[in-house]
């Protein structure tokens, strides 16, 4: 093991990022069968108002996501869901894949993607900005490393305690799309996608929106 490797393996790889409210209640329930599965949660997320839209966002722990796995997922949660009871009427139960352009939500998350752009939101402002991109350079002694613009300083080399990181999520670039396709083809190379599973390394692996999986709910 080399003294990078060392150091990435230290690096957490539990969520950071702690939903609220009702989103919260979800994520209690999803996250103990997400991971029965072989799966990690990634986010939840509960929007509008007429029709409730309760997304849930996960992967394996490879980063990997097809759409077998969605409906893996749904058909193990749904159930659990529906006894818990978390919401009242009907709402849309929506299982998807964290896509390219991935919010990041554990500290593993800016080591893996280091060196590619990204915007952060900060829970309090530093310096009076709240928000930062730039490109990230890890994870470090309890922050996140990142290159960006510091005003009339120009590019510098940031850091920010992981604790004070509201939102994180990587930017769609041309560089990055490259990497998630070189990343989905050596998986796919070294037989973590079988053949026939439904995964299609240009659009499951690269679809930015990815929701593949539905399901309506209704007492």
């Amino acid at each position: 093991m080399t003294a990078a490797d060392a150091q990435n393996s230290e690096v957490s790889s539990e969520r950071f990022l702690h939903e609220t409210g009702l989103a919260a209640e979800f994520a209690h329930i999803a996250e103990p069968v997400l991971e029965g599965l072989g799966f990690r949660l990634v986010r939840v997320n509960v929007s509008g108002a007429t029709e409730r839209i309760v997304q849930i966002m996960a992967e394996r722990p490879d980063g990997s996501m097809t759409v077998d796995d969605c409906e893996m997922i749904s058909k193990g949660l749904s159930p659990v869901i529906d006894v818990a009871d978390p919401l009242s009427g009907k709402y849309r139960l929506e299982i998807s894949s964290p896509g390219i352009d991935r919010p990041l939500v554990r500290p593993s998350d800016f080591e893996d993607w280091a060196g590619h752009e990204a915007k952060i939101e900060l829970k309090e402002p530093v310096d009076g900005r709240k928000r930062f991109k730039g490109v990230l350079e890890g994870f470090e002694d309890g922050e996140v490393r990142m290159a960006a613009e510091a005003g009339s300083l120009g590019v510098q080399n940031l850091g920010f305690p992981i604790a004070l990181v509201a939102e994180a999520r990587l930017v769609l670039t041309d560089d990055l799309i490259r990497d998630a396709l070189t990343r989905a083809k050596q998986r796919h190379a070294a037989g973590v996608l079988n053949p026939g599973d439904g995964a299609e390394l240009d659009e499951d692996d690269l679809d930015t929106n990815d929701t593949p999986q539905t399901k309506d709910s209704e007492d």
